[in-house]
């Protein structure tokens, strides 16, 4: 098994994870995923600007995921995997297990999510979560 870390610019974010969180898109899903917290709030509450800005996504994807392979550490924790426990296992807490923090994932696990507050700053936080820990797993 390699620990190989790979240097920014390397696919961090996979462009089928965006697409299917893009169903979810006037949510905000992909806009999260590809690290784009403040559209994607915005997304959330105009649902998807009023789905006109939900289809315009559909040719602005491959671009938005190039930018966030550029702009995010990839290493051992992959951020497509985060994200899709996040998404819809959220609220059991099984993207923290997956990420190694324990305590967090408990808490999650029994709470719904820290009351779902916790999956909502985690919507927010979690590219940065990642990052932070395949950087400090090698440096």
């Amino acid at each position: 098994m390699s620990t190989k870390l790979s240097a920014p610019g390397s696919d961090t974010h996979n462009i089928v994870i965006a697409y299917v969180l893009w169903l979810f898109g006037f949510m905000g899903a992909h806009r999260f995923y590809l690290g784009r917290p403040i559209s994607g709030t915005l997304y959330f509450f105009t649902l998807g600007l009023f789905f006109i800005g939900w289809i315009v996504d559909l040719v602005l994807i491959p671009a938005m995921e190039r930018s966030a392979d550029r702009r995010y550490q990839s290493g051992t924790a992959s951020y497509s995997v985060a994200w899709i426990l996040l998404t819809f296992l959220g609220i059991f807490g099984l993207h923290r297990f997956y990420l190694g923090k324990w305590l967090t994932g408990i808490l999650y696990l029994l709470t719904g999510g820290f009351f779902l507050l916790g999956v909502i700053y985690d919507y927010w936080t979690l590219n940065e979560q990642i990052n932070e820990r395949n950087t400090r797993l090698f440096y």
